[in-house]
């Protein structure tokens, strides 16, 4: 398969919405989903030629059909949800009705539909509907981009950069954060591992200096695994001169950007948000489940805490024990 890198940065963004979207975590899900029907109205219009229109837009929660284009008589349901019962339940409204002529589309935005599409399903209305065609999902769409010209393939990634963000790497680079993460997602994280290495009255002095209240539960739950963390980034850097430095400074880094954007709690976890995000957007991160992840993060930012890279210190702060 060719592979230039505007559509490995294409495949790579699909690929990460469809993570977020599954994943859900913090994140207002019905925020994202209405998202990703505008976005995907504009990539299947890009895509295809269509003349989609959101029709939520104009009639708030209509059931069954979130994307409509009169002039090729298409209708379409956006959906994270990607079984029979959800395509049935949609074929079957009687909305459907005032659609004759029209053609069914079902885009599943996180879900493979490979097994969807075998499946033969009820359609009262007999709308126009093949499933072999009409079921898309993230492979579909990458398939429809790759099939086109070197041109139409930048124009695609030029929209998914400024819905998505981000720049392509013509070559990639490893990135930092993932590694350690995959390093970290290896080890077992019980009471096997708790240290004294720190100076648990000066953590408490920060957390208050700081007025950390809902985000102290964590802090004090994880301070203690700060010397297996820091023999795992003396184990990382012996793949390369500080590497460590550079996944504290992408900590740092956000933290700077968030520091006045809220309450220091609402702070530090969009920090933890923001790091979640940055790894699982990189093409070295291996696949761990999301609660994993979650505590690897967790410990990471923390960690961070600890060593001074984000948050205020108070006065004469030494967070390491004599």
């Amino acid at each position: 398969m060719n592979r230039n890198p505007y559509f490995n940065y294409i495949d790579e963004k699909l690929h990460v919405l469809a993570r977020r979207i599954e994943t859900r975590g913090k994140l207002n899900m019905l925020d994202l989903h209405l998202h990703s029907e505008n976005f995907y109205l504009h990539l299947l219009n890009l895509l295809y030629g269509y003349s989609l229109e959101n029709l939520n837009a104009k009639l708030q929660n209509v059931e069954a059909i979130d994307l409509i284009d009169h002039t090729n008589k298409i209708v379409v349901q956006v959906s994270a949800t990607c079984t029979k019962q959800k395509v049935e339940s949609a074929l079957s409204k009687k909305l459907m009705n005032n659609y004759k002529g029209y053609s069914f589309k079902f885009i599943s935005i996180s879900k493979d539909a490979s097994d969807l599409r075998k499946k033969t399903f009820k359609n009262p209305f007999s709308l126009a509907f093949v499933p072999t065609t009409d079921i898309v999902d993230i492979t579909t769409v990458l398939n429809t981009t790759l099939s086109k010209k070197a041109v139409e393939i930048k124009e695609v990634y030029r929209f998914i950069k400024e819905e998505l963000g981000g720049e392509v790497d013509v070559v990639k680079l490893d990135s930092n954060l993932a590694s350690v993460i995959n390093i970290l997602s290896k080890e077992k994280w019980d009471e096997t591992n708790e240290s004294e290495s720190v100076n648990s009255f000066e953590i408490e002095r920060k957390i208050t200096h700081n007025d950390l209240k809902d985000s102290k539960d964590i802090i004090d739950e994880y301070c203690v695994f700060y010397k297996k963390v820091d023999e795992k980034y003396s184990e990382f850097d012996t793949s390369g001169v500080n590497k460590s430095t550079s996944v504290l400074r992408s900590i740092r880094k956000e933290y700077r950007n968030l520091k006045n954007s809220g309450t220091a709690d609402f702070v530090f976890q969009e920090v933890i948000e923001k790091i979640k995000e940055k790894v699982l957007e990189s093409p070295n991160f291996e696949e761990i489940p999301i609660d994993e992840l979650e505590l690897c993060i967790d410990i990471l930012v923390v960690d961070a805490f600890i060593r001074c890279k984000i948050f205020e210190n108070p006065q004469n702060y030494n967070y390491a024990s004599s």
